[in-house]
């Protein structure tokens, strides 16, 4: 049985950073899969969307209702400190117009790289093909089971990834090994994902999209959250990074209100009645170029009302006035369903943060226990915010060890 100071469970961003951030020659990354960092080399579609511009403050709202715990390890290593990682070794980065950050070369595998050669500069053993079977803490040491054979170590980093694309290896394996370390686990659900409409009636809206517009959840008749951001109409459902980033909070079953035409509803009424009595022969559809709606989708609203564009605002009563406005206002689309794990950039849930040191990363019930990215129960906007988590979780984590010696 070879034994090690630490062995990381993952030889994703999270993995492969913890190990680097270690330093030690006699630490171990178990990677289940032919090669470390299958799904860093799919992130931003090839590109590999690291990290954000912006000041670090700007990223602690961007992690749900998590962004308290995430804090800490943001502040000590940062969306800079990443970037400076990286152009001390050779790799630039550009950011775009959205603020993604990106390598000059636009190429994840030259990321990947980076990392595999300074996991090779530090001495770094990672063993490729090792499923670990099971986990145990026996007399202060870690005995892992593998498909290749038995390990043990003094320190454990769990570091799997979440359960978002499983062809990847991201197959909720370290949800499995840390409950057998007494961990609890949040139930997960995919997150960063488009959702599918109940009674959809937008097919031919596919490819229109809206800029930064409220939208509004509703369960079981009550608002439980809101958010804003860009959205845009699909065959089966509605898309974009605002339903994505909020996917966090989606069920089947939930209501999602669009404010289609970012108005209140009460501001969008008074302009609709004082028009009216101003200048009654004004049509529906010239009041409607106040805002910035398309044509095709304004013309669907209307039609479900029974209201021609061409129609005068004194012709229309106050019923079917009343349904344009909440129509406009408040569109309700019914979740049939999430996107699921196979489509989905990322994962909600995980390992309890309540159970895990946010000033470390090491586990409160278990000594010498660390996790490090999306195993956690965190889960990012989308913008390369999930990305920088995994990295500073993982600086936590071997800065964590480093002060063991």
């Amino acid at each position: 049985m070879e034994t090690f100071h630490t062995i990381i469970i993952g030889g994703g961003p999270a993995g492969l950073f913890s190990a680097i951030s270690i330093g030690r020659n006699d630490t171990l990354v178990l990677e289940k899969n032919t090669q470390p960092g299958r799904k860093l080399l799919i992130a931003g579609s090839g590109r590999c969307n690291i990290t954000h511009d912006g000041d670090i403050t700007n990223f602690f709202h961007r992690y749900g209702d998590h962004g308290s715990f995430v804090k800490r390890a943001l502040k000590e290593f940062t969306n800079l400190n990443l970037i400076n990682f990286f152009a001390l070794r050779g790799l630039n980065t550009i950011t775009d117009k959205n603020g993604k950050v990106f390598p000059q070369t636009e190429k994840a595998e030259d990321v990947l790289n980076s990392l595999l050669r300074e996991c090779q500069k530090v001495g770094v053993t990672i063993n490729t093909s090792c499923s670990v079977t099971s986990v145990e803490r026996n007399d202060g040491f870690f005995l892992l089971k593998t498909s290749l054979k038995t390990f043990s170590c003094e320190n454990l980093v769990i570091a799997t990834g979440g359960n978002s694309y499983p062809t990847t290896g991201s197959s909720g394996d370290g949800y499995t090994l840390s409950k057998m370390l007494g961990h609890a686990i949040v139930p997960i659900k995919p997150a960063l994902t488009p959702i599918f409409v109940k009674n959809y009636r937008m097919e031919e809206l596919s490819g229109v999209s809206l800029a930064d517009i409220p939208l509004y959840l509703f369960r079981n008749g009550k608002k439980i959250h809101e958010h804003r951001g860009d959205i845009g109409f699909t065959h089966k459902g509605i898309s974009g990074p605002g339903i994505i980033d909020f996917s966090r909070y989606f069920e089947a079953g939930d209501v999602l209100m669009v404010n289609l035409i970012d108005c209140n509803e009460d501001k969008f009424r008074k302009l609709f009645i004082d028009t009216a009595v101003q200048d009654g022969s004004r049509t529906i559809q010239s009041l409607l170029r106040n805002y910035e709606l398309p044509k095709s989708l304004m013309r669907i609203v209307l039609d479900e009302v029974g209201v021609d564009p061409a129609e005068c605002l004194s012709n229309i009563n106050a019923k079917r006035r009343g349904n344009l406005v909440s129509l406009f206002c408040c569109y309700p689309f019914e979740i049939e369903r999430v996107g699921g794990f196979k489509i989905a950039m990322t994962t909600a849930g995980g390992v309890s943060l309540n159970e895990v040191s946010s000033k470390t990363m090491e586990s409160k019930l278990v000594s010498r226990l660390y996790f490090a990215g999306e195993v956690l129960d965190i889960d990012g906007d989308s913008g390369g915010y999930n990305i920088q988590a995994a990295f500073s979780t993982a600086h936590l984590v071997g800065k964590a060890i480093r002060t063991l010696e």
